[in-house]
């Protein structure tokens, strides 16, 4: 119920879907995508969590029972941060998560602090996004619950990080290990295939975080079931 959240339990291995401002995720589509994945979540035992643009969270949340994490939140308290994503707001609209620091919403390190801490607070689970190995070990000693590491330059491009720069993954892997044991870590940019899904797993991550693969596919059933089957129970 809204303003009554529990930290979700995110089973892993887990795929994460951003909608971003997809015409064909937005709106009422959103609804119907989201719905997809929870057909597919179900039918398969695997965890899916799916990421809606924010005037779409509550209507999404209200249609699926499965993670649903808003795209983006600011820190801040209510009140006086007009056109700011308040991390209460995102209680109320039904989320149990929240992305920071996509490559398309930049944060500065201490406004990601400081959202991490209030996500804590409100018991909201935290996915940081980031772009090289230097800001994933920055962001492993903020202690979020998740962190997706994504070079920028492969995202959108249908190019997975996990076939073209494999050492980005393996070598942030270990150091973000180094300092950070429990962070679960999922690889992101170019995912689009169940390939790909087992490449990120096989060197060391607990998932993926994708988009376009999914969000602008015209058969994202499709798509889903083959990007799970080979994490599949």
């Amino acid at each position: 119920m809204a303003g009554q959240n529990q930290m979700p339990v995110i089973k892993l291995p887990v795929i994460a879907i951003n909608f971003k401002t997809y015409p064909q995720a937005t709106g009422e589509k959103a609804v119907l995508l989201a719905q997809t994945c929870e057909k597919v979540a179900k039918e398969y035992g695997v965890s899916i969590v799916v990421c809606p643009q924010v005037p779409d969270l509550y209507r999404v949340s209200r249609a699926v029972d499965i993670p649903v994490f808003s795209q983006h939140m600011d820190p801040g308290d209510p009140g006086r941060f007009t056109g700011h994503v308040l991390g209460e707001t995102l209680v109320e609209a039904g989320c149990v998560g929240t992305l920071l620091n996509h490559s398309e919403n930049r944060m500065e390190l201490a406004d990601i602090e400081d959202a991490v801490r209030r996500a804590e607070n409100l018991n909201l689970y935290t996915l940081v996004c980031t772009n090289n190995p230097l800001v994933s070990v920055a962001a492993a000693s903020l202690n979020p619950d998740s962190i997706a590491v994504e070079p920028p330059e492969l995202i959108g491009s249908g190019i997975s990080v996990s076939q073209a720069q494999p050492e980005v993954i393996s070598g942030t892997v270990d150091r973000i290990r180094a300092v950070n044991k429990k962070v679960t870590i999922l690889t992101g940019a170019g995912i689009s295939t169940g390939g790909d899904v087992e490449a990120a797993i096989k060197l060391g991550t607990q998932g993926v975080l994708l988009a376009s693969a999914v969000a602008k596919s015209d058969k994202p059933e499709e798509v889903l079931k083959g990007l799970i089957e080979p994490i599949r129970e």
